[in-house]
């Protein structure tokens, strides 16, 4: 048999290309892996996410080397990490031999909840991303965190003799940040501005209570965004956010919308 380790194996990917196209982003999408994130209460959580890695190529080169990513995560076994985003970004540049990297993580968050009034406890899910950015001597990074939450119309209430339609709401906030900020703290942002936030368990006076608050705290899918606005926008941690509201309906066949984008770096 013939020996093709032995044998010189050309490199298919690292061939010219003569269309003269760089891409901005090349990679492989939604290769899950098992991670490690932090934790205010517990210190730290185990989960999975879904990532993307990308970088860019050249105009002159053919292709990049798909396993390498796969590689680079492998390498890190279970200890991926917050903390080992940018590592792992650099790496990339460096394994590919590009000039920038894209890298996002996405993947489960879990908190601990006690209900309002009996104070049974229940694990509530929450969607969580990291985004980062590598280029040259330049790294971003952007935490993402949907938050979803009762809102209760303002409008319904005043007009009506007796209750108020309400919805569940998917709050979404992302956030640049220049010091580090607990996924917790942008849940409890969110949560402290909706007309009330959801659990995993409720008992009868539970439900009894949630009902009631949210009455007395009727949001409009604009006061949702414009309040958690106005509290990202006075939390100098903060250097850039998004923040955008969408109420699925429970009167309409359709959701309703608002977002908001502030660059407190620009001053805007």
């Amino acid at each position: 048999m013939r020996d093709c380790a032995a044998e010189q194996i050309e490199d298919v990917q690292g061939r010219a290309d003569a269309r003269a196209i760089a891409i901005d982003k090349v990679g492989i999408k939604n290769i899950r892996h098992p991670v490690r994130v932090r934790d205010r209460s517990e210190g730290h959580q185990h989960t999975i996410a879904n990532f993307n890695m990308y970088v860019h190529l050249p105009h002159n080169f053919k292709g990049t080397h798909m396993s390498r990513f796969v590689e680079i995560l492998n390498a890190h076994t279970r200890e991926i990490s917050v903390e080992s985003f940018k590592d792992i970004l650099l790496e990339m540049r460096t394994r590919l031999d590009a000039e920038s990297a894209h890298l996002e993580m996405s993947f489960p968050y879990f908190v601990m909840k006690k209900a309002p009034v009996t104070g049974v406890e229940s694990l509530m899910d929450y969607d969580v991303a990291f985004v980062g950015e590598s280029t040259g001597d330049h790294y971003e990074q952007t935490i993402k965190v949907l938050v979803p939450v009762t809102s209760l119309c303002p409008c319904s209430k005043s007009i009506s003799q007796y209750g108020a339609h309400n919805q569940r709401s998917h709050v979404t906030v992302q956030v640049k940040a220049n010091q580090w900020i607990w996924v917790e703290e942008l849940i409890d942002l969110v949560e402290g501005q909706a007309s009330s936030q959801l659990y995993g368990l409720l008992k009868r006076p539970d439900e009894k209570y949630v009902t009631e608050y949210a009455y007395d705290h009727p949001k409009f899918v604009e006061d949702m965004v414009r309040d958690v606005a106005a509290q990202l926008k006075a939390d100098d941690r903060v250097d850039w956010f998004i923040v955008e509201s969408e109420n699925f309906e429970s009167i309409h066949n359709h959701s309703a919308y608002a977002l908001i984008e502030m660059d407190k770096r620009d001053g805007q």
